[in-house]
C-alpha cells in the first residue's frame, strides 16, 4: 500500500470570510437580511430575527443584463422597486436602484419580459387608456434596458382617437455596493437634487446621474420625479431614454463590446431543437463576462459570473477559457498572461503557484485551495491551446510560468507519490491527483516541444502515480466497485461517490490527437461510467454533484447534490473521449432539456431533483447566470459530439465523431483550428465531414 506524502505547503489561498464583491467567491449568506414584504416601499431591508436562518437576495429568477463592467438586475415585471438586488450597476456599486414608470397614473400590466442579448432585455406592458373600450387594451409600453446604463421607454397607441398620457418615472438609488446589497445593509435611499435634464444622488466620493431626452416638463427633486405629457394621434408612438451615468466616470465601456473579439463567432445546426440557440447564449454571454486586466488592458479574461462573482476566480477562469479552446486561443493566452502576472516567483514552498480562493469542498471534505487547481491547469490549457492553434511566440512566451507550476508539482509531492492539500491532517483527494496527472503529461509533451528540461522526470512521476492511483484509489464493492473520493492521512479511503469523479475522465489532448492516458484503466473507467449514468448520480438534468444516496445529500447543497453544469460537460466529453457513448449521450441529452428550461442560458448549477414527465428542473437560488463555465460548458458539450482534436504545429486534425449521434446530424461553423475558420457536420450516421478548414489542413487518423 502506498502512503500519502506529507502534506503539500501553503498554496497563498485567499480565505474570503465575508461577503465579496465584485471580486472572489459568491457571497456568504449575509447575517441580517430579510426580503422586503410584498408592497413595502423602504429601501431599508428589514433584520432577520435572532437564531433565524439569513438569506442572500434572490437571483435565480432575476432579469440579468450583463456588459461587465455594467449590470442591469429587475424582476420578469420590469419595474426597479428598490428592493433586493434590483438596480444598475457598474463596477459593483448600484447607481439607480429604483426606476418605476406610470401612464395615466397606473403601472402598466407586464405581458412579456424576453432577454434579447446577454446584455439587454425588453419588457412589454399594457394598459387601457380611453374609457368604454372593452377589455382590449390601446396603450402598448416597451422598455428596453440596456447593461451600459441606457433605458428606451416607448409608448405606442392603438386607440382610434387621440391620447393624452402623462408619464412619470420614479426614480431612486441608495449607491450601495454588492456586498453591502448581500448583506442587507444597503440602507436608505439618498436625497436626489436636479441636475440638467434629470436628477443627481450623493453618497461621500461617489455621485451618480439620471438624464432623459427628451427633457422633462417637471423634475422633482424631493418626490424623484420626472414627468412628461404625451399626445398620442391613432397609432403614434412617444419615447423617453435614460442614461444612467457615474458622475466624472464617462459612459460606460462593455469590454465585450469594444476589443475585438477574442472569441470565434460559431453556430450551431442540427435536428435537436435548442442546438443553435445553446451555443449562441453560450458564446453571447462570455462576450458579457469579459474583463480587462488592469495591469495589462489588452489582456482579456472571464469574470466567474453574475450577480455575485464580477471578478477573476483563476480556476474557474482557466476551466473556461480551455473549454471554449474550440472558439479560438485568444481567450486562453490572454487569461494566462493574466494569471503569470499573479504567480509566486520569490522564495519559499509557493514559488510557481498561482494563488486562488479556497473553495468548499461539500459534506465529506475539508475546503479546498483552488490555487493548487489553477496551478495545475496552468500548463495543461497552455499545452492543449498550443495544439488548437497558439503561435509558437506566444506559447514559448509563458513557458518559464508554466515551467515555474511544474516545478511547485514535483516540490510539493517531493519524495512522495500524491499532491497532498497544504494543510496538515487533509486528506488526499482523487481529483486532485487527476488534475495534477495531466498537468505533468501535457506538461511534459510541452517541455519537450521546446527542448527544455524536465520532461522524463515529470512522465516518470504520471507513471508511478497510475500505478499506485489504481491500487490505492479504488473502493471494491458488490456492485462492481467506485473510485475513493480522497485517502484520509491514516489510510482510510473516503468512499462517497460525487461528481469529482468525473476529472478522472479528463485526460487531456496530446499530439496527433491522441489522448492521455488516465489514472483508471479501461475496465474501471467503464465502471465509471455505469455509475455515473446510475439513478443516484444522473438527476436526469445533468449530474449531481453527490450521489442521492450518500449521507449529507442536499439537491440544493452546491457541492453536495446540485447539478454542476461544468461537471455534466466535462463527463460527457470525457465519456465520449472514452468510447462510452451510450452514457454520453444520456446526459447529454439530459442537459440540453435543462437549457431549454433555462432559455438556453445554462446557470453555474441548479437543484439536482430527480426528473419527471412534464417537470422542469429547479433553480438554485444563488446561482451566477450568466456563468463563465456553464457558458463555456455548451462549447465543450457540442464539440464533444464531433470529437475534434487538432495538432495545428503538426498540421492535423483528427476527428473522432460519437457515432451513436445522440442529437441527430449536427453541424458547426465558425470555430477555430489552426489559426483559421473551421466547420464539420457530423450525419445521423456519425460520419464526420469537414466543410471548411485551414489551407494545409490534413485530416489526422
Amino acid at each position: 500500500m502506498h502512503q500519502p506524502t506529507p502534506p503539500c505547503p501553503t498554496g497563498g489561498a485567499t480565505v474570503f470570510s465575508t461577503p465579496v464583491s465584485p471580486v472572489g467567491q459568491r457571497p456568504a449568506a449575509p447575517a441580517r437580511y430579510a426580503a422586503l414584504a410584498p408592497g413595502d416601499s423602504r429601501t431599508r431591508a428589514p433584520r432577520s430575527l435572532p437564531g433565524s436562518p439569513a438569506e442572500l437576495p434572490a437571483a435565480h429568477d432575476a432579469m440579468i443584463c450583463v456588459a461587465l463592467p455594467g449590470l442591469a438586475i429587475s424582476s420578469a415585471q420590469g419595474q426597479l422597486s428598490g428592493r433586493g438586488l434590483e438596480g444598475f450597476y457598474r463596477s459593483g456599486r448600484r447607481l439607480l436602484s429604483r426606476c418605476q414608470v406610470r401612464v395615466a397614473g397606473r403601472e402598466p400590466l407586464g405581458v412579456q419580459a424576453l432577454m434579447t442579448a446577454a446584455d439587454r432585455v425588453r419588457f412589454v406592458g399594457t394598459l387601457r387608456a380611453s374609457p368604454g373600450t372593452g377589455p382590449d387594451p390601446d396603450v402598448l409600453v416597451e422598455r428596453v434596458r440596456d447593461a451600459d446604463g441606457t433605458e428606451r421607454i416607448t409608448l405606442r397607441s392603438t386607440s382610434p382617437r387621440p391620447l393624452r398620457l402623462p408619464v412619470e418615472v420614479a426614480l431612486g438609488t441608495d449607491l450601495a455596493d454588492l456586498g453591502q446589497i448581500a448583506r442587507g445593509g444597503a440602507g436608505e435611499e439618498r436625497p436626489a437634487s436636479v441636475r440638467g435634464s434629470g436628477l443627481r444622488w450623493s453618497r461621500g466620493a461617489t455621485s451618480a446621474s439620471v438624464t432623459a431626452d427628451p427633457p422633462p416638463a417637471e423634475a422633482l427633486a424631493s418626490a424623484g420625479l420626472l414627468r412628461w405629457e404625451f399626445e398620442l394621434s391613432p397609432g403614434g408612438t412617444a419615447t423617453v431614454e435614460l442614461r444612467v451615468r457615474q458622475d466624472g466616470a464617462g459612459p460606460l465601456r462593455a469590454v465585450g463590446r469594444t476589443a475585438t473579439s477574442p472569441l470565434a463567432p460559431a453556430q450551431a445546426t442540427g435536428d435537436t431543437p435548442g442546438v443553435a440557440e445553446l451555443l449562441r447564449t453560450g458564446i453571447d454571454d462570455l462576450h458579457a463576462l469579459l474583463l480587462r486586466d488592469p495591469a495589462s488592458p489588452s489582456d482579456l479574461h472571464l469574470a466567474a459570473g453574475a450577480p455575485w462573482r464580477c471578478g477573476l476566480a483563476p480556476a474557474e477562469a482557466l476551466v473556461a477559457a480551455r473549454m471554449a479552446l474550440p472558439l479560438g486561443t485568444r481567450l486562453a493566452v490572454s487569461t494566462l498572461r493574466t494569471l503569470a502576472r499573479t504567480q509566486h516567483t520569490g522564495p519559499g514552498r509557493q514559488t510557481g503557484m498561482v494563488p486562488g480562493p479556497r473553495r468548499d469542498a461539500g459534506p465529506h471534505l475539508p475546503p479546498g485551495c483552488t490555487g493548487t487547481e489553477a496551478t495545475l491547469l496552468f500548463p495543461a490549457l497552455l499545452a492543449e491551446a498550443r495544439r488548437w492553434g497558439l503561435p509558437e511566440r506566444e506559447a514559448e512566451d509563458l513557458l518559464p510560468a508554466a515551467e515555474g507550476c511544474l516545478t511547485w508539482l514535483r516540490a510539493a509531492v517531493g519524495d512522495g507519490t500524491y499532491l497532498c492539500d497544504h494543510l496538515p491532517g487533509r486528506p488526499v483527494r482523487c481529483e486532485i491527483q487527476a488534475h495534477a496527472h495531466r498537468a505533468a503529461l501535457l506538461g511534459a509533451d510541452l517541455l519537450d516541444a521546446y527542448g527544455r528540461p524536465g520532461a522524463a522526470e515529470l512522465r516518470q512521476w504520471a507513471q508511478h502515480l497510475r500505478t499506485a492511483f489504481r491500487d490505492d484509489f479504488w473502493v471494491d464493492d458488490r456492485g462492481g466497485g467506485r473510485p475513493a473520493a480522497g485517502r484520509a492521512p491514516d489510510g482510510r479511503l473516503l468512499t462517497h461517490l460525487d461528481a469529482s469523479a468525473v476529472h478522472l475522465l479528463d485526460t487531456g489532448l496530446l499530439g496527433g490527437g491522441r489522448q492521455a492516458p488516465g489514472l483508471l484503466d479501461e475496465a474501471r473507467t467503464g465502471q465509471l461510467a455505469r455509475l455515473l449514468r446510475g439513478p443516484t448520480m444522473d438527476s436526469g438534468w445533468g449530474l449531481r454533484g453527490l450521489a442521492a444516496r450518500e449521507a449529507g445529500y442536499n439537491p440544493f447543497g452546491h457541492r453536495a447534490g446540485a447539478v454542476r453544469v461544468a461537471e455534466t460537460a466535462v463527463a460527457v466529453a470525457g465519456l465520449a473521449a472514452a468510447g462510452h457513448e451510450e452514457e454520453a449521450g444520456g446526459l447529454l441529452r439530459g442537459i440540453l432539456a435543462a437549457a431549454g428550461a433555462f432559455g438556453h442560458r445554462l446557470p453555474e448549477m441548479f437543484a439536482g431533483e430527480q426528473r419527471t414527465d412534464g417537470g422542469a428542473p429547479v433553480p438554485h437560488p444563488a446561482a451566477c447566470r450568466p456563468s463563465a463555465t456553464a457558458a463555456s460548458a455548451a462549447v465543450l458539450l457540442l464539440t464533444a459530439l464531433v470529437g475534434i482534436r487538432p495538432d495545428a504545429p503538426a498540421g492535423t486534425v483528427t476527428l473522432r465523431p460519437v457515432r451513436a449521434a445522440p442529437l441527430g446530424e449536427i453541424g458547426l461553423t465558425g470555430l477555430r483550428v489552426a489559426g483559421a475558420p473551421f466547420s464539420v457536420r457530423v450525419s445521423r450516421l456519425g460520419l464526420a465531414l469537414v466543410e471548411e478548414a485551414a489551407d494545409g489542413l490534413q485530416l489526422g487518423v
